[in-house]
This record gives C-alpha cells, structure tokens and sequence, in this order.
C-alpha cells in the first residue's frame, strides 16, 4: 500500500484525467487505498479548495476544482473587487475599486467593511449580504444614490472564499449595471407612457402628465411645459413642475405662471430663427451666468421682465436650460424644457426626446381628433336643426343617423339594428303600394349616380293611421351612403289642391265677370260704378257720350258728385245707397262744357254674396217729357242688386 501522507497527490493526479469527477468509492479503487482514509483527505482538500464536490443522486462526486489565481482575477477584471476574511476586515482590493470609490489602498487595506463606509458595499443592504453569506454565493441588485442626486446600481455578488493557509473568508464582486439597468428603466417607461398616452382621455391634462413623467426622468429638476397656437402665433404656460417651482415663480411674477400667454410673432425670425425641424432634438443653453444667444428673457418671449427672469435663476440656482419642441413631422406643437443646477447632467437624453416625440404625437391626434369632434358636432347640430327629416343608411341598409324632425315626421323612430325593408313594411302596410314605392326607389338608383339627388312623392300611413304625403331626396354618397331628406308637404299637397279648386272657379267667375262687363259695356243706357269712398272707378261709353268727355281718364277716380249741379245731395244719394238702400229720382247733370240737362238716376247697392256693400251702381238716362218717362218707367222692370 502507498504512504499515507502521498495520497493528496495521488487524488489529484487521478482526478487530472477524469474531468466529470470520480465518488469516493471510485477513488479509493483507484489508489486502491482505504475509503474512509480518501473520504478524510478529499474533505481536507475541499476545505483548502484543491477540489470540489457536488451532488449526484446521494452520492458526492469530486472533480479538481478550477481555481485562478487572485492577482490576475483582480487586475484584469472590469468589476470592483474586495477580498475579506472572516471578520470582514479587507484583505484585497482592486484598482477598479480604489478608481471608482476614490480611496487609496492604504485606506481601505486592513480596515474593517462596517468602517470604511465605502459606497454600496457597506451600506446596511450590502453588509447584510456579507454578513449571512454561508457555503453557497449570493447575488444581490443594490441601488446608489449619488451625491448628485442620481442613482446608479450594482450587480453584487458575496463568493465564500477558501484560502491557502485554509483560511475562511469572502469575495465581493460589484459590476455597475446603471446603463443596462437604465435601458431597461427607460424601455419600460417608454412603453409605459405609449399606452398611457392612448388611454388618455380628453378631460385629462396631457401638459401635466407630461411633465411628471419628465421628472421621473430628472428627479429633482425643474421643469415646464408650452403649447403653440398657431393661428395666434402665441405660446402659452401649460405646467410648471419641480419642488416649490409654482411657488416661487408666482411670487416673482405676481401670479400664477400657468395660463400665462407669451406672443411668439418672431419665434421663427431674429434672434431665434428656429424651425419645426430644429427644434425636434434636445438643445442645451447655458443661462447663467455667461448666456448663451438665448437668454431666459429670450426664452420667454420677453413676455417676463428681464429682472424677473435674472431672479428666477439666481432663485433657483439655474445654471442651464435642455429645451426641445413638441413637433410632429413639420408642425410644432409647443416646447419643453428642463431647468438644471450647476454640476447636473440630463443622463436620459434619447428618451427623453423619444418620450416628448411621443407626447407630440398625441397632442397631435387629440387635436385632430377635437378638430373632427367639432366638425362632427356642427355637422349633427346642422341636422338636428334641420326643417327636414334626415336619414343616413349604411351599405347594410341599416339606419346609422336620424334627426328628431325624421322621427316627427314619420311617428316612430327606427333604431341602429332596423333595416330600410322592416321601415318601408311599418310606414307601407298595403303590400301592392310597397311594392310600388320600392320598384320606384330601385329605378331611380340604377339611373342615378353618386352624388345626383333622386326626388320622390309618396303617402305613408302612421301608427295611429293618418295618411301624410312625403316628398323624398335621396342622394348617394361617394363611399355608399344613402342619405336622404324628407318633408312633410301634406298641408301644401292639400293647399295646392284647394288653389287648382280656387283657380278653376275664379275662371269660371271671371268669365261670368266678363259677360257682365261686357253687357254694361254694351248697353245704351250711362252706367258708371261708384267704390266705398264715392269714386268712380268705371264708366261706360254711354256714360261718358252723355257728359261729353272723351275718354275714360278723364272721369275715374272723381267723386260721383262732380257730374251733378246739387253735389250735396248726390253725396247723400251715394251714403244711402253705400248703406244698402236704393234710390231712383231726378237730377240735373252738368256736362263737360258746363251745359246741364235733367236726367233720371236710379242707384243700386253692389253686394257681395256674404252681405256686404262693396260698392254703388249708378244708371242714367237722359231725362225727355214726362209721359213719355213714366211709360219708360213702366215698361222697365226694376233690377235687382248685382253680386260681385
């Protein structure tokens, strides 16, 4: 059997060849030398870290445990790295450490963890990862706050550590993951805010949310946000954030800064000179206290007092401004800034720009979207308030729009779900009028093209059995839509009815009229019509051969007592007769020339067939003996009075 003392060697140089590792049972067949004196030795071994063991089922398997050598782990490594023994006391530290944490070797060297107080590693998350590190590695992810105000974090990992004298102790590995861990924070808060700003609803501050997103980004900045109106060519202060920003500035301003206008006309002109698309990245300005060629009196348009803005900065400890616009493709929707103290870096830039472009985007929309709103609600307000009934009927042939005057009209109101068939079977109950009134549509339509109107007159029958005649405009739509007017002309189908009615018996009393005309025209005896104040108003040619005038003019619109020697009296005559009566006596006349001549007047009332005098008769005959008179007047019957 082999001495004792050689069988370390000999487990190791069985091991070299068998790289998936052997059971303590295997080695000792090896050696062919006692198990419990190799299960001994191999537990020596493991201590002082020559091998390792792991489980198989419950067998331990031991394999050469792969070890590096400290002094070239420590300066080739990019990580931070502290070797501590037992009691926590530093062994090892790497340049990398002294680098990062700012201390020489000698400083840290032989000093207890707990009194360094180094960064991370000795704060109470990352003695607690030393402190209960047993057999197995920890890894833990600690945060740090920078003197700054940013935060960084590590990647910790405590490795239990053998050493050569057996010694027992630990190593820690840090590894900065702030850039990864900032990527993956910056990915996920753009995702984030995507979703956030589509689910925005339109009653929500999109400028406020915004800019507490910002702050999330630069903790501890301040920060503000305008929007632009174009058509004013102004900005306006839409938020204000930071700790007691609002505050102080609205007891510098002499009110609160939100809501505040700020005319822009030069925004694009001297000394700007900017555009949509120069202002889509992250600018820095320098504000204090050498300016850059925008000072913050410039930044605000010079709408703030140049004293007020260099308060503002000596206030706030500003040093710096990160302006970028809201702008999307080549409209510029307002601006953004971040107000920085000196020594402060915005670390986040791209997504920032990422964010604020997301923002553009939505403020974008939200104002197509209010533009399309409004235009929507006029164009609804506009049929609402139509005289109309209007309807609009989808490819589906299904009621997508009607106004209240439709739903008046027609007595009922047809929902989203009913088609035109079911609403032409409910205001067309006769099966054959349906019938009709569909044929119809359905010749108009294959005349007809996009956009040319199709007018139509039926009769419906609402639900309380009234008829109506309709008079419909239907009207394709580019994209399919029918859209279609109705009135109700029912009153006026009735009204034109009663007119042709009107107009046929008006012709047949103007011909009746005319025969009468005619017929006072004609006869011999002087006739002259007499109106309600006593004028003339027609005399027929025996009336103006027996005074001698020549023409008509010359007599109408004169007072009936013109014609008469006794004026007084022939008035009298002309009131009694207006009142109804009648009156047939003697007068003298008085022609053109002044001659006079007796004649015989008989005057009758004009009535209408309800009763009324509308007018005076009046019927001459040149007076001749008194015999002969009287036989006229015997012959002569009395005429009764003439309607008109």
């Amino acid at each position: 059997m082999q001495p004792e003392q050689d069988i370390p060697g000999r487990i190791l140089r069985t091991l070299k060849f068998r790289p998936k590792g052997l059971t303590i049972t295997e080695i000792a067949k090896a050696l062919k030398a006692n198990r419990n004196s190799v299960s001994k030795h191999l537990e020596v071994m493991q201590a002082s870290g020559q091998v390792e063991a792991r489980l198989v089922g419950n067998a331990k398997v031991y394999s050469i445990a792969q070890r590096v050598p400290l002094s070239a782990f420590l300066c080739f490594t990019k990580n931070l790295i502290l070797v501590l023994d037992a009691d926590l006391t530093i062994i090892q530290a790497n340049d990398q450490c002294l680098k990062r944490f700012g201390r020489a070797k000698e400083e840290l060297v032989g000093r207890n963890l707990r009194e360094t107080a180094l960064p991370v590693v000795s704060s109470p998350e990352g003695l607690a990862v030393v402190e209960n590190l047993e057999r197995e590695q920890v890894i833990a992810e600690i945060p740090h706050l920078r003197d700054d105000g940013s935060e960084s974090f590590y990647h910790m990992q405590a490795i239990p550590t053998t050493f050569e004298d057996g010694g027992k102790g630990s190593t820690i590995v840090l590894e900065d993951i702030t850039e990864q861990k900032r990527h993956l924070n910056n990915t996920m808060f753009l995702s984030r805010t995507a979703i956030d700003l589509v689910d925005l609803q339109p009653v929500e501050d999109i400028y406020q949310y915004t800019i507490d997103r910002l702050l999330e980004l630069v903790p501890g900045a301040y920060a503000y946000i305008f929007s632009y109106n174009e058509a004013e060519h102004r900005f306006a202060i839409r938020a204000i954030a930071g700790e007691r920003f609002r505050e102080g500035l609205t007891e510098l301003i002499g009110r609160d800064p939100v809501g505040l206008v700020l005319p822009a006309t030069r925004v694009f002109d001297a000394p700007y000179h900017q555009t949509p698309l120069s202002l889509r990245g992250l600018q820095d300005f320098v504000l204090h206290p050498e300016p850059s060629p925008w000072s913050l009196y410039d930044v605000c348009f010079r709408a703030i007092p140049e004293e007020t803005c260099e308060a503002i900065l000596e206030r706030f400890d500003i040093v710096r401004l990160c302006l970028t616009g809201l702008v999307w493709r080549d409209r510029l929707y307002g601006t953004a800034g971040i107000f920085l103290p000196p020594g402060r870096e915005v670390e986040n830039r791209e997504t920032i720009e990422s964010f604020l472009r997301q923002v553009s985007i939505a403020i974008a929309r939200r104002e197509t979207e209010e533009r399309l709103q409004l235009s929507e609600a006029r164009f609804r307000g506009m049929l609402d308030a139509s005289p109309f009934g209007v309807a609009l009927i989808d490819h589906d042939r299904r009621f997508v729009y009607i106004n209240q005057r439709f739903v008046e009209i027609f007595g009922s109101e047809p929902d989203t779900a009913t088609t035109s068939a079911e609403w032409l079977r409910q205001i067309f109950p006769d099966d054959g009028y349906r019938q009709e009134v569909i044929d119809a549509w359905h010749s108009d339509l294959r005349r007809s093209v996009p956009g040319r109107v199709r007018p139509r007159t039926f009769t419906i029958r609402n639900r309380d059995g009234t008829k109506k005649t309709i008079l419909s405009r239907a009207v394709t739509l580019p994209e399919g839509t029918e859209y279609i007017t109705c009135e109700d002309i029912t009153e006026e189908a009735r009204a034109y009815r009663l007119l042709v009615a009107d107009i046929a018996d008006l012709r047949r009393r103007e011909q009746e009229l005319l025969i009468r005309d005619r017929a006072i025209a004609s006869t011999r005896r002087a006739v002259a019509l007499i109106g309600p104040e006593g004028l003339v108003t027609y005399a027929n040619t025996a009336y103006l051969a027996l005074w001698d005038y020549p023409a008509a003019e010359e007599v109408q619109d004169s007072h009936f007592s013109r014609f008469w020697e006794h004026p007084d009296e022939i008035r009298e005559i002309v009131r009694m007769v207006l009142g109804g009566d009648y009156w047939h006596g003697e007068q003298t006349g008085i022609r053109k020339g002044g001659a006079t001549f007796r004649a015989d007047l008989l005057g009758t009332p004009i009535v209408t067939e309800d009763g009324r005098v509308i007018g005076m008769m009046a019927a001459v005959t040149a007076g001749r003996a008194k015999g002969e008179r009287a036989g006229d007047r015997a012959r002569e019957e009395a005429p009764d009075p003439i309607s008109r």
